[in-house]
This record gives structure tokens, sequence and C-alpha cells, in this order.
């Protein structure tokens, strides 16, 4: 593939549907050369190189809310251990203590429309900000406080530093009524934009982290079912199921990830056959593939267990398009 902009735009193509799904465009490169096209295809190359080098990924998750005054309190004070531990408030302003606590409450409650004791709906909504054990717990704070002054600077909000556990994270508690009235109401394309905030914002303090869904990444985590718990399947049944065929939207993730691969292989740039190189490294590590290898080594549709179909398809013969 000697035409630089034929590489771009099959990066740019699958770089949109493995990194920015949901009809999301892949944004330009902060800084990165040229326009367009190829700062949008520098911007995939990055990610690509993050992902197969096991960057830390982050995590952004919404453990609840408060429905009412009483919920609402009882979390700041489970956050702060009753005031023990510095709470931040949206104005950057650091306050501990018993004192401090009821003064936020009081002014969360009368600050917008009024907020009952106890509510039908949520009132606020907790969400925690995690990064794996060993990163620098004060990067993952400074990195939080970006995050919200970006993504919730509509709202009142209170976040804590929860540093001695084993992974650093931020506990956010955010006022659902923002200053304009609108009330925020998280979907899954805002988490998935939160995560990439978080993960850009860590960046800018020195800690190369990644917001890479678990399809791209072909990881097969899955929640054990009660049920299956309750019918008494044996350990090894369970692992089984656990190690089933990836899904349609799975195989499909591979699809992209091994379209970008055979483009890069085909670069007269080193540099670009050698991510080739990591990419198939990384393909090959990843349960999903190798269960695909066992599946249809077992179905004789292969001459014993060969990769290269999942991995490295021809150009001539492309497969089916991934959902979007």
């Amino acid at each position: 593939m000697n035409d630089p902009r034929l590489l771009d735009g099959v990066l740019v193509q699958w770089g949109e549907r493995l990194f920015y799904p949901g009809n999301r465009r892949v944004p330009a490169a902060p800084g990165g050369a040229g326009i367009g096209l190829r700062a949008r295809a520098a911007t995939v190359r990055q990610r690509i190189e993050r992902t197969v080098a096991r960057a830390p990924q982050v995590m952004v998750k919404v453990t609840g809310g408060g429905r009412g005054m009483v919920a609402i309190a009882a979390h700041l004070r489970y956050i702060s251990k009753n005031g023990r531990i510095p709470m931040e408030d949206d104005r950057g302003n650091q306050r501990e203590g018993r004192e401090a606590l009821l003064d936020v409450a009081g002014q969360w409650r009368l600050g917008g429309s009024r907020i009952p004791e106890k509510s039908e709906r949520r009132e606020a909504f907790n969400i925690m900000l995690s990064m794996p054990r060993g990163t620098n717990p004060l990067i993952v704070q400074r990195a939080a406080r970006e995050f919200a002054q970006t993504e919730l600077a509509n709202h009142r909000y209170v976040m804590v530093l929860h540093d001695h556990q084993a992974n650093p994270h931020v506990h956010l508690s955010v006022r659902a009524e923002g200053r304009d009235g609108q009330r925020l109401n998280p979907r899954k394309e805002d988490l998935r934009r939160w995560r990439e905030t978080f993960a850009e914002r860590l960046r800018g303090w020195g800690v190369e982290a990644e917001a890479t869904s678990q399809v791209t990444r072909g990881t097969r985590h899955r929640n054990e079912r009660v049920w299956e718990r309750k019918t008494g399947l044996s350990r090894e049944k369970r692992q089984e199921r656990a190690e089933a065929l990836p899904s349609g939207m799975k195989r499909q993730a591979l699809q992209g990830w091994a379209e970008i691969m055979s483009a890069l292989a085909a670069s007269p740039e080193e540099s670009d056959r050698q991510l080739a190189q990591s990419i198939g490294q990384y393909l090959g590590r990843l349960p999903a593939v190798q269960a695909m290898v066992r599946y249809q080594a077992q179905q004789r549709e292969l001459p014993g267990i060969d990769r290269s179909p999942l991995t490295m398809p021809s150009q001539e013969r492309r497969g089916p398009e991934m959902e979007r």
C-alpha cells in the first residue's frame, strides 16, 4: 500500500468502528502534523499503539445515586469517612469535618429546586473514577478534577480521593439538577465519552492510560449468571461456557483489527510493519481468537491450527462490515 492516503483511509474507517462506535468520528490528533484525514489517522495509530502495549485501562462507573437528602447525606459521610477525608467541591474549595458535611448537605438541599428528604427520582449521581494499582494517586486526583471541570461544569459536585485501597480512585457525588435546570442523565455514550476524557486528562499528566472497550480489546469478561450457580454446574462446565465462541460484535471487532493489520503490513514504512506485527502478537494472545482457532480446528475447517485467516485476511476478500 504505497499511497499513504489509502492507509490513512483504512485506519480512520476501521478505527472509528473499533474506538469510536455510535457514529462518532475520529478526532484529529492534538498537535499532530497535517489536517483532516492524516491527523485523524494519527489519532488511531496512537490508540492502537497504547492498546497493543496494554496501557492501563481507566474505569468510570456510575455506582448509584441518592433518592433524596437522606441518601445523599449518607453517601457524603461514606466517601469522606464521616468528614475525616477532605472533600473538594466544584469551586475548588477543600473542606473536612462534620460541619463541612452539614454545610454541603444544606447547600445541595436548597441550591436550586428543593431536594426532599426522600424522593422518587435520583437527586444525585455517584460516580467513581479509578486506575489500577501503582498509579500515582495525586495524578488520579488531578485528572479527576480536570474531568469534572470539563464534563460536570453545569453541576454542583463533591470529589474525594481514596488512596488507602489497592486501586487509587476518586468518588464524585454530583447533584442531578444543573445550574440551568437541566438534569444529569448518564447514558452509555456518556460513559464512553467520560472514560475517554478521563484517560486523556491522565495522559496530560504523563500516565499512558487508555479507554478501549472490552469488545475492541477482545476480552470475554462476563459476570457469572445466578442460575449457573444455582443449577449446580461444575467449575469446569462454567469455565467451558466462559470460553465459548465470541459474540458477533467481538468477531466484527476482530475483523476490524485484521483489516488494520493487513493495511499496515503492506505499508512501505518500517514503523507501520512493526506495528502490524505488534497487532498480530496482541491478537494471538486474545482468548477470543484462541477460542475461534480451537473451534475451527475442531470443525476441520482449517488444516491444523492456522491463525492467518483470523489475523491477516487478503485484501481481495474482505469480511462483513462491523455494526456501528
